[in-house]
């Protein structure tokens, strides 16, 4: 009997705690803060486990019914109640608050709210986060990170814009800031991050850098992918290393693999020249790729010492295979590779460091600079080394994953890719002279880069296309003071702001009831757009004209990626030079038909989003791989 009261005690204590902690995840303090979503199974943790369990899936199929269900009042009930209402999204606020512990992060799924966040660049931030994302991804350093941090803090003489507390104040920029803090400002014009940021903008910005601009830049990128390309192609022909067969007999490869190879390979390349650690060390390649896999496993134990047991274990393979690289950077820096010339003499040992050392040419302009910039801050050598890691995975990640998508969908359609190949022949010029680099019975083909660029509106409609789908991507921000957005909603110090890119590009108010489906004419010029649109018009799926923030593949504001344009060309020649080379089909078909298109996976969504979205790898497609052109190369100008 006593211990019945006492298991009927603990039973009753459980259920009142957690009713005392629903009930206080509810509050609102201010009448004005965005509707609370009340976490789903334990209170405040319940969101927290179903992004760490279910990764990008959440937080997309969380939105979409909240902006779909029943916005209207304090509180969002239950999940289902919010799905089965379905108003026009126009009804519904457009950001929730989410309570998680010691915080609240507001979920922003509507673009004009997103356009807003992008524009109240002064109190929403990510700038303040990157010293910890940084620590925990990358391993830097305690004395590194006080110098990414003191070196944006300045006193701001002039007085920030006063404080409002009137609801209905406004403001040019739609936000109004209600408190400040500290009369230092963490002030984003100045130290380590915003010459880096200012840089990076200089050299990959419309007209490039001092020294060439951003098509000289681009079309280096592209020779060093498309040279990969070619030499693959020539070893289809010459039963060379790099391919799995020889003659011109169809090879079977791993798609996504194989293009990964080239981008991880070519990149290097272009970015550290011919000593950089993934040519000395070819098994970084694969380390690489552990890594990046890895990421999100990092950000949640990561923040250790390097070195430590507690680091190595709870890391586990992502943390072995960052330790490998930042090795390799550190060689790479010591030998002064990035520098014309260098120290020959270093790295010796392996053929590949041998071959590597022949050539002592550097890396290109950009690195050097970069690697400059901290050695102005101070940085040492070894957490240089750890940030040239961030560096190179910006180069690569989403131009290999984005191109994969795109030459898939190209070779899954077999009319979309005769379209494309059509385009593409009428801006190539055939020609019989020998190509540079190629073998000597090799003539070439030439690809202009801007051609493809302005004079291919259905390979460009496929490239955003397959941007929209893959990009589940979530913009975050710091509330540093208390803050209205649009004049509405307020947000509270403190907290954090996530714009959900997963909802806005599936929404079906913004894009059709077809949301979720494939379509590249999404994007084509009106003119294409109507010719292609004769079939299905009376269907009813055309979406109304869409908000210029509902396209968040490269984000927006002041976290706009600094490379779209030069990543833009570089995915769009590289997958060009791919269809036109190749022929392509399922390779469950067999060897004869090669008439039998690849499937198209879905992307795994069951990750942490922080790039574009691969499919499963139980999903990745095997296609058996033919010459279209034997004998002939491709080479690309600007």
């Amino acid at each position: 009997m006593i211990a019945f009261s006492s298991l009927f005690a603990v039973l009753l204590g459980v259920l009142t705690l957690y009713g005392v902690l629903y009930r206080l995840q509810l509050r609102r303090p201010r009448s004005d803060e965005p509707p609370v979503v009340p976490a789903p199974g334990i209170p405040y943790v319940g969101h927290v486990l179903c992004m760490a369990l279910q990764g990008g899936r959440y937080m997309q199929q969380l939105g979409l019914r909240l902006q779909h269900g029943d916005g209207g009042g304090d509180t969002i009930k239950t999940l289902s109640d919010a799905a089965a209402a379905r108003p026009s999204s126009s009804s519904t606020p457009g950001i929730f608050t989410l309570p998680v512990p010691g915080s609240r992060i507001y979920l922003v799924t509507d673009p004009s709210l997103a356009a807003a966040v992008q524009r109240a660049s002064r109190a929403l931030s990510f700038t303040p986060l990157v010293p910890d994302v940084t620590r925990r991804v990358l391993g830097l350093d305690d004395a590194t990170v006080r110098i990414v941090r003191g070196s944006n803090l300045k006193v701001v003489s002039s007085p920030l814009p006063s404080p409002s507390s009137s609801p209905s104040s406004s403001s040019s920029s739609g936000y109004t800031m209600t408190s400040i803090v500290d009369e230092h400002t963490y002030d984003e014009s100045y130290g380590f991050l915003a010459d880096m940021h200012d840089m990076v903008y200089t050299y990959l910005g419309p007209g490039g850098g001092p020294d060439g601009t951003l098509a000289t830049l681009t079309t280096a990128a592209v020779q060093a992918l498309v040279g990969e390309v070619n030499a693959y192609a020539r070893d289809m022909q010459t039963g060379g290393s790099a391919a799995a067969t020889t003659t011109t007999a169809p090879a079977v490869v791993d798609l996504l693999a194989w293009m990964k190879h080239f981008v991880t390979v070519g990149t290097a390349q272009f970015l550290y020249g011919p000593r950089n650690p993934l040519a000395v060390q070819p098994e970084l390649e694969t380390a690489f790729w552990d890594f990046v896999h890895g990421l999100g496993r990092l950000l949640l134990v990561g923040d250790r010492r390097p070195g430590s047991l507690a680091a190595a274990w709870l890391g586990g393979r992502p943390y072995a295979a960052r330790e490998a690289l930042v090795a390799g950077f550190t060689a790479y820096l010591a030998a002064d590779a990035h520098l014309p010339g260098g120290n020959a003499d270093a790295g010796t040992g392996s053929a590949a460091a041998v071959a590597a050392n022949k050539d002592n040419s550097g890396s290109s302009d950009i690195v050097r600079r970069r690697i400059a910039i901290a050695d102005r801050y101070g940085w040492p050598r070894a957490s240089t080394a750890r940030s040239e890691l961030s560096f190179l995975f910006a180069g690569i990640i989403n131009t290999a994953v984005t191109s994969f998508w795109v030459v898939l969908r190209l070779f899954a359609d077999p009319a979309l890719l005769q379209t494309v190949r059509q385009e593409l022949g009428a801006v190539e010029d055939n020609n019989d002279h020998i190509a540079t680099g190629t073998t000597a019975t090799a003539s070439a083909d030439t690809l202009s880069i801007d051609h493809v660029k302005t004079r291919c509106p259905t390979l460009l409609a496929v490239y955003h296309e397959c941007l929209r789908l893959g990009s589940n991507n979530v913009s975050t921000r710091l509330v540093l003071s208390d803050t209205r957005l649009a004049d509405r909603y307020f947000l509270r110090a403190g907290s954090v702001v996530q714009i959900a890119a997963g909802v806005i590009h599936t929404d079906p108010a913004l894009w059709g009831d077809d949301a979720a489906v494939f379509d590249h004419r999404r994007f084509l010029p009106k003119k294409e757009e109507k010719e292609n649109d004769e079939a299905t018009a009376n269907q009813g799926t055309a979406p109304p004209k869409r908000h210029p923030a509902a396209f968040r593949a490269f984000g927006g504001g002041k976290t706009l990626c600094p490379g779209r344009h030069f990543a833009t060309a570089e995915i769009l020649a590289f997958a060009a030079a791919v269809v036109l080379l190749f022929d392509a089909a399922n390779a469950a078909s067999g060897k004869r038909p090669l008439h039998v298109p690849p499937n198209v996976p879905p992307r795994n969504d069951r990750v942490l989003p922080i790039h574009i979205l691969e499919p499963a790898a139980k999903d990745v497609p095997q296609v058996r791989l033919r010459l279209r052109r034997p004998g002939r190369a491709l080479q690309v100008v600007p």
